[in-house]
């Protein structure tokens, strides 16, 4: 079980920010689903030109993806900068990420962090996560576990699956923090039920070892399925291995020898040699 960096921060921050009613006629809905055409794309231009911050992100989001108009990540960036300026959260997020990614500007981890900092020091939740990513694999900043631990926690208050996953991590190894099973197992919990598929295995994993927690193996069971069912190759080895062994089930080669094959078809090496 290892923290990963996630790649598709940029469209969960997309999805998080709504423009407010002052950029009304630029149809955030249409860009989102990207079904925007000339017409909202001109509704937006003219607001953002006007220096309305909500407009300047819009557009910034259409040229960076070529929605409504040519694609063009450098003005895209150059529109997310403005909002940026003026406070806009959002902005400051995607602007880092175009750094972090080296799209419509010049590659800067530095930069990148700079901009995920202002972000999350609005309480912007998906930067306070990926401020926790900085540091913890000293991207931009020097490495700094109990950083990356603290601004985890901070993101996990505002209810950002993908930092509880880690912080129950960090609990749950000593992180940058002490160990702590029974912690681990809440922000895994609260993780999974927003349907992390990670969490869900690793609360699986605490329940049927008993480590946080009374030991359970029906709860276990619960979220190892939950996990596969959510593509978790961890997860269906798991189960392949509670049906062999008939472990708080009856025993059951088939269910077994099913859950296997899935495992090794997700990756699995060990499934792949149960099978062999």
């Amino acid at each position: 079980m290892r923290i990963r960096v996630l790649p598709a921060i940029l469209a969960l921050a997309l999805s998080a920010a709504v423009p407010s009613a002052g950029a009304a006629g630029c149809d955030w809905d249409a860009i989102q689903s990207g079904k925007a055409d000339s017409s909202v794309f001109s509704a937006c231009e003219e607001k953002a030109r006007a220096g309305n911050r909500d407009a300047e992100h819009a557009l910034g989001n259409m040229y960076y993806n070529g929605i409504g108009a040519a694609q063009d990540p450098a003005e895209g960036v150059r529109w997310w900068r403005k909002a940026a300026e003026q406070g806009d959260a959002a902005s400051q997020l995607n602007l880092g990420q175009a750094y972090m990614e080296g799209k419509g500007v010049a590659q800067d981890d530095a930069e990148a962090f700079s901009w995920y900092r202002k972000a999350a020091e609005q309480g912007f939740a998906p930067a306070e996560f990926l401020t926790g990513q900085m540091y913890a694999f000293g991207k931009g900043t020097a490495e700094d576990q109990a950083e990356a631990v603290r601004w985890w926690r901070k993101a996990s208050e505002h209810g950002w699956a993908y930092a509880q996953y880690n912080l129950g991590h960090a609990l749950e190894n000593g992180t940058g923090t002490e160990k702590n099973a029974a912690g681990a197992l809440s922000w895994y919990r609260r993780a999974a039920e927003q349907g992390h598929a990670g969490a869900e295995y690793n609360l699986g994993y605490l329940y049927r070892e008993g480590k946080g927690g009374p030991q359970d193996n029906a709860e276990a069971l619960s979220w190892f399925r939950k996990a596969a069912d959510h593509g978790s190759a961890d997860a269906q080895y798991a189960l392949g291995v509670i049906y062999a062994d008939g472990t708080g089930v009856p025993a059951d080669n088939e269910a077994a020898a099913s859950w296997f094959d899935a495992a090794c078809r997700n990756g699995s090496r060990k499934a792949c040699d149960v099978r062999r």
